[in-house]
């Protein structure tokens, strides 16, 4: 999730853990403890840009940095607070819980999240909820903008909240499971249906909601695209198809640079010519204004040839394209489509 959902989540925590004790105090060392794995962004100011990518969401949103961070902050909060009733144990679990809380809910998205770094390179990722959410984020917002706002309200007041703040929130996490899993059965059945094969699936939120979705099932050749609506009322999909061309890959097979490309896509790639460049997709992070132009560039696309063009990788192609006829046209495809 973005920085300042994570911020206002751990202000609410903070508050819950402390704020009788210690009052704002609490709330910031919530917001720095669930801020503390993003520190990775250090990382872009002296590695290249594909081992950023793997940098990201790694070893600092890791099972074994929650702890060692949560020890950390344990210590120095523990000391800088003397005198006081809160034991290191206490402590520690509350900032554990912090940083845990931060890698699980960011696992919710489909960038992935090195949990078992360094360990284990495998990346988790749900797919179950886009990067920047408002329906999700706001209450959080709201909730830390109230505490922050009303200072001097008793404490039975501020518990209502925060408990509203972390508890609305957690909720909608929930519901966008459920959505996902309603997505899944119905694609697999389409799926089946138009006898499309696949050995590798997977289906993640479009931007900013929860009830449109960006499919992709396919294999080595190449992939199946489109976009199912929790509100479809049909039984079919369109797809686009995109093929792999993995042999374009061959001039370059043995640079550092796409072996990592490659790890990091988990497979969901395919190559393409822009002009005279050779170009990287991956699928994982859908395509520019894809519910308005079906054959539309994927958002993540890598210049093999010139690396020096890939700066904000990411993040460059999220809203190219948009417009209002184009964020109109989202909203008229979260509608859903009507039975044929």
């Amino acid at each position: 999730m973005d920085s300042i959902t994570h911020f206002a989540l751990g202000a609410c925590m903070g508050e819950a853990f402390a704020g009788k004790k210690l009052g704002r105090k609490a709330m910031l060392w919530g917001a720095l403890a669930q801020s503390i794995p993003d520190i990775d962004f250090l990382a872009s100011f002296w590695l290249d840009t594909a081992s950023n990518l793997l940098a990201h969401r790694g070893f600092t949103h890791s099972f074994f940095f929650c702890l060692l961070s949560g020890l950390i902050l344990a210590l120095l909060a523990e000391r800088w607070h003397r005198p006081h009733n809160i034991s290191l144990l206490n402590w520690f679990i509350f900032f554990t819980s912090l940083v845990f809380i931060h890698d699980f809910i960011d696992a919710f998205n489909n960038y992935g999240v090195g949990w078992f770094e360094p360990f284990s390179h495998d990346r988790i990722s749900f797919n179950a909820i886009y990067v920047a959410d408002p329906f999700f984020s706001i209450w959080p917002g709201i909730a830390l903008l109230a505490l922050l706002y009303f200072k001097s309200a008793k404490n039975q007041q501020k518990r209502i909240w925060w408990q509203s703040g972390l508890g609305i929130c957690s909720l909608y996490l929930i519901y966008c499971l459920l959505n996902k899993a309603i997505i899944d059965h119905d694609v697999r059945k389409i799926l089946e249906e138009k006898k499309i094969t696949y050995t590798r699936y997977f289906t993640t939120p479009a931007p900013l909601q929860n009830w449109l979705w960006y499919v992709v099932a396919g294999d080595n050749k190449g992939y199946h695209v489109g976009f199912r609506s929790f509100f479809d009322k049909s039984n079919s999909m369109e797809f686009q198809y995109f093929p792999r061309n993995e042999t374009f890959l061959n001039p370059v097979i043995d640079h550092s640079d796409l072996q990592k490309l490659i790890r990091f896509s988990k497979e969901f790639y395919t190559v393409e010519h822009h002009g005279d460049s050779l170009v990287f997709n991956d699928l994982r992070f859908g395509q520019i204004v894809g519910w308005y132009n079906p054959r539309g560039k994927f958002v993540f696309h890598y210049y093999l040839q010139h690396p020096e063009d890939n700066e904000l990788l990411v993040q460059r192609g999220r809203f190219d394209g948009w417009n209002f006829k184009t964020a109109k046209a989202l909203f008229e495809r979260v509608k859903g489509m009507k039975t044929e």
